[in-house]
């Protein structure tokens, strides 16, 4: 099935692709405001960790209480609701005019993205509930190419926008396109039967644990999805702009063009591997993965040269988070979706911020260049792992 075929044939699901491709771009658009303003202030390196930091706590906290609230509740009016709080708290950095506020920025971060960490949830407990096989795989990555897009998309505008009009105005736009993301999810129209509308939300907490810890294949799948949390480098970009390509080339535009090109990369990369993915092929792509990773590492000292890294970098990160998605999705039972989704997340989230943290405590110690190279060796020992699982899966 090609994606095409799939958008014309399931009309929901290209509903629900607009609505991503609003929705994400805005989640990412004000990202290069917020580095900006860090940068402006004099921030240190462990305060833009912890800053970057708050974009994933928030799906590790309230994983549990997420996933029961997605299985009780009625989804789209929930949606709804989650997309309304961003665009409150997005507002609300409008506020922050000093680094003494620094801490209320992280506040209003961890909000705004406990909000959209539950949206992401809802919308990947959703699709399974809509369509299966080949097809939920595909869906899942025209979502991770959506993704990758508006990464791009939203990190090089917002950077020109950052670098042209400044970082309020850069804040203003993302809420106008939150508002425009609600408007769009208003106008879809989808029935998914509730399952558990009378349980109580503890019962079903304790029940979805008592499910993760019968099955072990469920467990396995979440650890090896989370390694994708390995290739979160916004500090690590933050802090090469900061320290080394200022004298190339702007902050804001450092930063934007980095992850625009990797995006690019997360982007294109599925067109040519999506066909020839499976289980055998997914040692060698996390082999890949590592050792592009590594590549960069030995290239971080030129900006133009580093630029070409990162999009090896991207290259093959988008098939394994959609791959090792689907294959997750197709093990669990549809009643547990939502909680093993949100799980999910947490793991994944908490591979993130201990990702995060990492960069911005040893940034410290020794340099960026070791720091990603080390990141690069821990997909080899990723790939030792699923070798390992790989039977059972």
């Amino acid at each position: 099935m090609k994606y095409k075929e799939l958008l014309i044939n399931y009309p929901v699901v290209r509903q629900l692709s607009i609505l991503q491709l609003v929705a994400y771009f805005a989640a990412w658009f004000s990202n290069v405001a917020i580095y900006t303003l860090l940068v402006q202030f004099g921030s240190s390196a462990f305060a833009i960790s912890l800053v970057t930091a708050m974009h994933f706590l928030p799906a590790i906290i309230i994983a549990p209480l997420s996933g029961a609230i997605i299985d009780r509740f009625k989804l789209k009016p929930l949606m709804v609701t989650l997309l309304s709080i961003e665009l409150l708290m997005t507002l609300l950095f409008l506020t922050i005019d000093g680094k003494d506020e620094i801490w209320l920025l992280m506040l209003f971060i961890f909000i705004r993205m406990a909000s959209a960490s539950m949206f992401f949830s809802t919308e990947m407990s959703l699709l399974p509930k809509l369509i299966s096989g080949v097809a939920l795989q595909k869906a899942n990555e025209i979502h991770s190419i959506i993704w990758s897009f508006t990464f791009a998309a939203g990190m090089a505008v917002s950077g020109i926008i950052v670098n042209i009009l400044g970082v309020q105005t850069a804040i203003i736009i993302d809420a106008f396109i939150i508002l425009a993301a609600i408007i769009l999810l208003i106008n879809i129209n989808f029935k998914i039967e509730t399952i558990h509308i009378k349980e109580k939300i503890s019962s079903l907490i304790k029940d979805g644990f008592l499910y993760l810890r019968k099955n072990k294949v469920v467990m396995q799948l979440i650890l090896l999805h989370s390694s994708v949390g390995l290739t979160v480098y916004d500090t690590l970009v933050t802090l090469l702009a900061k320290n080394e390509y200022k004298y190339v080339i702007s902050v804001p535009l450092a930063i934007g063009l980095t992850n625009a090109v990797r995006a690019i990369a997360l982007m294109v990369g599925p067109f040519f591997i999506t066909n020839r993915v499976n289980k055998d092929m997914l040692f060698y792509i996390f082999i890949f993965q590592g050792s592009a990773i590594i590549f960069w590492a030995l290239v971080q000292w030129n900006f133009y040269l580093s630029l070409i890294a990162v999009f090896f970098v991207g290259f093959t990160t988008t098939t394994i988070w959609s791959y090792t998605y689907a294959l997750l999705q197709e093990k669990t039972e549809k009643k547990y979706l939502g909680r093993v989704i949100s799980y999910n997340d947490m793991i994944f989230m908490l591979t993130n911020v201990l990702t995060t943290i990492f960069i911005g405590v040893m940034a410290e110690l020794i340099s960026l260049e070791l720091i990603t190279a080390i990141l690069g060796f821990a997909f080899f020992v990723v790939a030792l792992y699923y070798k390992k699982i790989k039977a059972y899966i």
